[in-house]
């Protein structure tokens, strides 16, 4: 049936009524898609009015959407993006800020911000957005709400707007966890019926290290748990370790992803935008003039960095391992209070130290939802080795209950 649900969360830009195509694993439950994805007849904004204007509405949806009304899942909206997605905060310009359900006063995350909001408000059961530096990631940890980024393109992106290709992929936010793996698992396509239970749990030291006091004290209490249900100590373990060479975990963000990040989107939409002029919100702006000035042939080394990041972090991961981390290192930021250089500075390099981990090594990752700090929510993070979807699907069942 159509969800008449009204939205309390500021989170729609359309209501819709895509029905299934078929039945299958969906069976009623509805979805909402991010304003970067493609569906047919409806314009796509990218987070941004100039953009949605200067482009015709798409004849075809993006094949990820195809593949969750041909299980049985039913749209019911286009949801809120920020500005070209390029954010990790959720305040956007032109749309408003969505609703972060759990701590009203407090910003949902972005760039899929309106993918949390609307499930976090209980118009859909989950949502088809996209990740690159933590925009499934980081909405997940601050709305108290299971998301997944999957190894790198093991969704296909045909018919998501071009963002930063060799990081970006297609992935879900879901109320449960249930619900999250049901989505995945058609999302992935893929044929494993594996039952392998994790073997070895470690937590990551150095993310714990930037983490607020509170964070790390209920990260402690978490882990106590897990131990508990699973039978297996928790142990720590250190990036240094994990990549078998002296180096801090922020080297994956200051020396791989940002610059990377950076150049790819000079390429797909920074073009665009120097040869239209378009009207930039008054935060994108800022975040673009780096862009902008940025030196992509002096930067280059990055990629091969990156290669050998990803290469030495998924050496470590033998059969059976499972890193976990806090996903985010505080409690979501107070609306309005990313408004001088310093709050931002801390808030996006702290949270980008952690989420580029991930980036950088193309795992899959999923936020839980096991913490809360002062009455807000924050995601514990598990992750496990490149294209090892579906056993950590099966681990976090068995880790999170």
């Amino acid at each position: 049936m159509p969800n008449t649900v009204a939205d309390p969360s500021g989170a729609l830009i359309e209501q819709l009524d895509l029905a299934p195509y078929r039945q299958g694993p969906l069976d009623g439950l509805c979805f909402t898609v991010k304003d970067n994805i493609d569906l047919a007849g409806y314009k796509t904004s990218y987070g941004s009015p100039a953009w949605r204007d200067a482009h015709p509405a798409p004849v075809h949806n993006a094949l990820c959407v195809d593949q969750l009304l041909a299980a049985g899942g039913r749209c019911v909206g286009k949801v809120v993006a920020d500005e070209f997605t390029y954010s990790l905060d959720g305040e956007s310009y032109y749309f408003g800020t969505p609703l972060n359900a759990k701590a009203p006063d407090r910003v949902p995350g972005g760039s899929s911000s309106g993918s949390a909001a609307s499930v976090a408000s209980g118009f859909a059961d989950f949502s088809l957005c996209t990740d690159s530096g933590g925009s499934i990631r980081v909405p997940a940890s601050l709305c108290g709400l299971w998301g997944m980024r999957p190894s790198l393109h093991r969704i296909s992106e045909a018919g998501v707007l071009p963002f930063q290709p060799s990081v970006s992929t297609v992935g879900v936010l879901a109320q449960r966890l249930d619900v999250l793996a049901a989505a995945m698992r058609v999302l992935l396509a893929g044929h494993s019926s594996t039952t392998a239970a994790p073997s070895r749990i470690l937590v990551l030291s150095d993310a714990l290290e930037i983490a607020d006091t509170l964070v790390r004290d209920q990260v402690a209490v978490a882990l106590d748990r897990i131990a508990s249900r699973t039978g297996i100590a928790v142990e720590p373990v250190t990036f240094a370790q994990i990549l078998g060479e002296d180096a801090p975990l922020s080297s994956c963000n200051l020396q791989g992803l940002r610059d990377l990040q950076t150049a790819e989107f000079q390429s797909t939409v920074g073009n665009w935008i120097e040869a239209c002029r378009p009207e930039l919100g008054f935060t994108f702006t800022m975040a673009y003039g780096n862009v902008r000035t940025f030196d992509r042939i002096a930067a280059l080394d990055t990629i091969a960095n990156c290669g050998r990041l990803f290469a030495g972090i998924n050496a470590f991961f033998s059969p059976g391992t499972v890193v976990c981390f806090p996903t985010t290192p505080t409690i979501a930021p107070l609306k309005g209070s990313l408004n001088t250089l310093d709050a931002v500075l801390d808030f996006y390099d702290r949270t980008m130290t952690i989420t580029a981990f991930s980036g950088v090594a193309r795992l899959p990752e999923i936020s839980a939802p096991l913490l809360t700090v002062e009455g807000c929510p924050v995601g514990l993070s598990f992750v496990a080795g490149h294209y090892q979807d579906e056993f950590l699907l099966d681990a976090v069942r068995r880790i999170a209950g």
